[in-house]
């Protein structure tokens, strides 16, 4: 309760998010519902935290309270009980059994949120929304943000491009996270966990009436977390805590204040090695996985975030309703850092020093119309919208050099930082988009189709001189169809496009013109009528025009032409009995450049795996007793776009045991232990590779036991 008490003293009360809050079930665990004076015959919603492993409805592929199997794009939903079993400790490890989701491409690494979706990395820190607005991270600098899963209720994630809803976004899909909210009756919980790499965590989620009217709800999340990292030398430690109030002013006007706060004081390690000496053997001998190839008198990332905003909602009758959802965010980012980069002897490692001081200033805010009406024996859903979006980061970047370090025997102390030069960075994007959507309902037929028209401008200045500005339009369109049988099978087709501009700078500081997709999609999905199961489906060919690279080891881009993504993804979520869940998943993805000004056609873009699976079991094997476990494989993928190796294939297995304690002693109501361990082998892998110079070693054996006690 100490730290309780310390986390509530930073609490800065603003923002909203309304639209839903939440009761607690007698059994303790939280059930998602509307506000109780309009929960009355509305089941499961797009925010609720789903059954088991399985949610029936979602808003991240139209913006709507729509049921997954009529939405006709593929999206995965991360239920808040796949939350508990697993415990991520960030968004990329709560996206390991996703399909069409590859979360290595960093290793071990914890800093950013790095996920490619379809294949697709390009926005892999600035692809993720948060109660449906973007997060606002910047990908082409050090100010990128992350909200805590321990603060989530459920995450979302729409593969494909979702321009035609978001504006710029990577072709490959959005990940969309779903903050906790406010509950109508009391909720509290305290949670305790330490583990492996020195390990200590605390955590406190409170929540209830403020009246007994109904009219307003609380609830306050906290989080305090330190350890060690597998890299030698370095450190995790962050403190967050997100209060939020409920208001229904009304029973059809609803408001939400919400605002997010967290400090990292240490930001973890991000490096690599290179491929001889991981991959291959450098003189016969191989790198520790755990060595650190910065110095400690030097090594810092810290990152501060606030964000506040809110969400209002009011009904003006069955028919019409009227959203306005706004947030801002601010960040301040600072690091010093020696990275290594390729062999400068035979045992000694070239090295460099960067450092960086950014300040971030984002605000992003969405107002949606929606109206239901009928035509005749057509059913209407109609979504009209405005959105707008700007963030300015500022401040500067250090470069130089350090002295080597030798990878088998490493000295620390004396890193030698030498040449130290600061340029002063200025970067600003700002975007205006108008939307229209129509979901339309013919018998058992689904249409949706979407238009939208954005206007984006951007500003680049790194260094003196006259920055360099881009500005310009594109019209998105997406298009399609469901069919839905008796029997609970629903095939679907689509078509989207998809636009990124973003502040990707050339060699001489020019802005790169920004990326397209155009994605086709069939799939099919199966949910049997009142059962806790969902299968789908999926092919889609997804290309996408503008890719840009960056070189390993420099800071800027280069146009790199056309690539081409053709794929399946299989997915299972279901309760096959009363006390057995399974999901699991396939992906085969076939990537390819299709165009290539550095002589690519035909090569595999590295960091694309061909094939990936997964698979995680819960079962309840007696009362108060559940045990879970995990396979997951990822397949061969390309070390470098020459093609010239290969990063090979690994399988890991995961493994968790609940225990609720009451059943050991009545009077401990309320209180589990729960024991996790992934790497559950300690497997000693690469998890993928940028190029000869870069590559990053997976995760070593992470074990953790967490106690925690509800009432």
């Amino acid at each position: 309760m100490a730290l309780a008490a310390r986390l509530s003293c930073a609490v800065l009360l603003a923002g909203v998010l309304p639209t839903q809050v939440m009761a607690q079930s007698t059994t303790g665990e939280i059930s998602a519902t509307l506000p109780a004076t309009t929960a009355v015959g509305r089941g499961e919603t797009a925010q609720s935290l789903g059954k088991g492993f399985v949610a029936k409805q979602s808003a991240a592929g139209t913006k709507t309270d729509t049921p997954i199997i009529e939405t006709p794009q593929s999206i995965s939903v991360v239920t808040q009980q796949q939350l508990d079993d697993q415990k991520p400790r960030g968004i990329s490890e709560a996206l390991n059994y996703t399909s069409g989701a590859f979360t290595a491409l960093v290793g071990a690494s914890n800093r950013y949120d790095y996920v490619a979706l379809r294949g697709f990395s390009d926005s892999s820190v600035d692809n993720t929304l948060l109660d449906g607005l973007r997060l606002m991270s910047d990908q082409g600098s050090y100010s990128s943000f992350q909200v805590d899963p321990y603060f989530l209720q459920r995450i979302d994630v729409l593969k494909g491009p979702g321009s035609i809803l978001y504006g710029r976004a990577s072709p490959g899909g959005v990940v969309a996270l779903t903050s906790k909210k406010p509950l109508f009756q009391p909720y509290h919980e305290v949670e305790v966990t330490v583990g492996n790499r020195n390990r200590l965590e605390g955590a406190f989620d409170i929540s209830g009436p403020i009246d007994q009217n109904g009219v307003m709800a609380f609830r306050v999340t906290g989080l305090a977390r330190g350890m060690d990292t597998q890299f030698e030398h370095v450190r995790e430690q962050r403190f967050a805590i997100a209060p939020s109030l409920a208001v229904n002013f009304t029973p059809d006007t609803h408001l939400l204040l919400q605002a997010y706060l967290q400090h990292d004081p240490e930001g973890g390690y991000h490096s690599g090695v290179p491929a001889e000496g991981s991959l291959f053997p450098r003189n016969g001998r191989y790198i520790s996985r755990y060595f650190f190839d910065g110095d400690p008198t030097v090594e810092k990332y810290r990152r501060t975030e606030r964000m506040v905003g809110y969400q209002f909602e009011h009904a003006f009758n069955d028919q019409l309703t009227v959203r306005q959802n706004f947030r801002y965010v601010f960040g301040d980012t600072r690091l010093r850092q020696i990275y290594g980069f390729g062999w400068a002897s035979a045992d000694e490692l070239t090295r460099y020093y960067s450092g960086a001081k950014e300040a971030t200033h984002a605000y992003t805010v969405d107002n949606q119309l929606e109206g239901k009406f009928t035509t005749g024996a057509v059913k209407h859903t109609m979504l009209f919208g405005l959105d707008y979006q700007k963030r300015h980061v500022d401040g500067f970047w250090e470069s130089g050099s350090a002295d080597p370090i030798n990878a088998f025997n490493p000295v620390y102390g004396s890193p030698g930082s030498t040449g130290v030069t600061a340029s002063p960075i200025d970067r600003w994007l700002e975007q205006t988009g108008l939307y229209l959507q129509d979901q339309i309902s013919i018998d058992r037929w689904r249409f949706t189709l979407g238009v939208r028209e954005d206007h984006a401008k951007a500003s680049n200045l790194y260094g003196t001189g006259t920055p360099s500005e881009w500005s310009g339009s594109k019209f998105t369109k997406r298009t399609g169809v469901v069919y839905l049988f008796d029997n609970g099978i629903a095939p679907y087709f689509s078509y989207s496009d998809g636009f990124n501009p973003s502040l990707r700078a050339d060699q001489r500081g020019n802005l790169l013109q920004p990326a397209t997709a155009k994605q086709f999609e069939a799939g099919v999905r199966y949910q049997p009528k009142g059962s806790s199961t969902m299968l789908s489906a999926a092919v889609f060919n997804l290309d996408q025009e503008n890719v840009a690279t960056k070189p390993v080891g420099q800071i800027y881009y280069v146009p790199s032409g056309k690539i081409r993504t053709r794929g399946v993804e299989l997915e299972a979520r279901t309760q096959v009995t009363d006390t057995v869940s399974v999901l699991a998943n396939y992906t085969f993805t076939n990537m390819k450049f299709i165009e290539s000004a550095e002589g690519f056609v035909g090569n595999t873009p590295y960091q694309v795996p061909r094939h990936m699976a997964s698979a995680w079991v819960d079962w309840r094997f007696m009362p108060g007793y559940t045990a879970g476990m995990g396979l997951r494989y990822v397949g061969t993928s390309w070390g470098d776009n020459a093609n010239s190796f290969k990063v090979p294939p690994y399988t890991l297995v995961d493994l968790m045991l609940r225990v609720d304690l009451a059943r050991w002693d009545p009077s401990l109501k309320g209180a589990k232990l729960q024991l996790s361990a992934k790497n559950l082998f300690n497997k000693n892998y690469v998890a993928s590779c940028l190029s000869n110079s870069y590559c990053y070693w997976g995760d070593a054996r992470n074990v953790m036991a967490a106690i925690s006690y509800q009432w």
